[in-house]
C-alpha cells in the first residue's frame, strides 16, 4: 500500500471513529434528558433504565452516575446509590451535590461518621449551602455529640436567619445540655417562624419546675 493510500485509510479511520462517538454521545444525552424527565416526574425505575442507556453510551459521565443514583435512592437502593455516588465523585470530585446525597444514602445505613464526612466534603465545596449543615447536624445528634450539633444549627440560623427547623433542633438540643432558657426561647423563635410543634415542645420541656 502507498504511503497516499496508507494516509487515506487512516483518516477514513478516524472519521468513521469521530463518528460513532459523536453518535454515542448523542445517544447518551437524549438517555440523560430522559432520565431526568422520568427522575422529576417520579418514575425512577424509568428513570434508572434510561441513566443506564446512557452510561452504556458515555460511560464517563458524572452527571448520569449521579442522577442514577439519586434515583436508586428514591426506591431506597442506598448501596447502589452510594456506588453511583462513588463513581461520580471520582469523574468529577467537584461535583458537591453526589457528596451531599452520598451522605443522605449513609444516614439511611446508619453510617453517620461516613455521612458527616461526606456533608464536611459538600460544606467545603459550597460553604452556604443550608441542608448540608443541616444534615451534618442531625448525623452528630445521633452521635451525641449536641455541642458540634448546635454549632451546625448556629450556623445555619446566621446563614438564614428565618430557618425554624435550624432553631427548632438547636433549642432541643440546648435543653438536653442544661441550657433551658436559651434552648426555650429557641423553640419560641421556631414557633415564631411557624413550627408549630414548637408550643407541643415547650409545653413538654419549658413549663416544668
Amino acid at each position: 500500500m502507498s504511503q497516499r493510500s496508507y494516509l487515506l485509510s487512516l483518516v477514513c479511520a478516524l472519521g468513521l471513529v469521530a463518528s460513532v462517538q459523536a453518535q454515542d454521545f448523542a445517544n447518551a444525552e437524549r438517555y440523560f434528558r430522559e432520565g431526568n424527565e422520568k427522575h422529576q416526574l417520579q418514575d425512577y425505575v424509568g428513570a434508572i433504565r434510561a441513566l443506564t442507556s446512557s452510561l452504556e453510551a458515555n460511560p464517563t459521565s458524572a452527571n448520569s452516575y449521579f442522577l442514577r443514583g439519586a434515583s436508586k435512592e428514591k426506591l431506597d437502593d442506598h448501596f447502589g446509590a452510594i456506588r453511583d455516588f462513588t463513581r461520580s465523585i471520582e469523574l468529577n470530585p467537584q461535583q458537591y451535590e453526589a457528596y451531599y446525597w452520598r451522605g443522605l444514602s449513609k444516614v439511611q445505613l446508619q453510617d453517620y461518621y461516613g455521612a458527616i464526612a461526606d456533608f464536611s466534603k459538600t460544606i467545603e465545596l459550597r460553604p452556604a449551602f443550608e441542608d448540608a449543615y443541616y444534615q451534618r447536624g442531625q448525623a452528630k445528634r445521633e452521635l451525641d455529640s449536641y455541642q458540634d450539633a448546635i454549632a451546625d444549627f448556629t450556623k445555619i440560623i446566621s446563614i438564614n436567619a428565618s430557618n425554624k427547623d435550624a432553631f427548632y433542633l438547636r433549642g432541643v438540643l440546648k435543653i438536653a445540655l442544661g441550657e433551658k432558657e436559651d434552648g426555650c426561647l429557641d423553640l419560641s423563635r421556631a414557633g415564631e417562624l411557624g413550627d408549630l410543634n414548637a408550643y407541643n415542645k415547650i409545653r413538654e420541656l419549658c413549663n416544668s419546675k
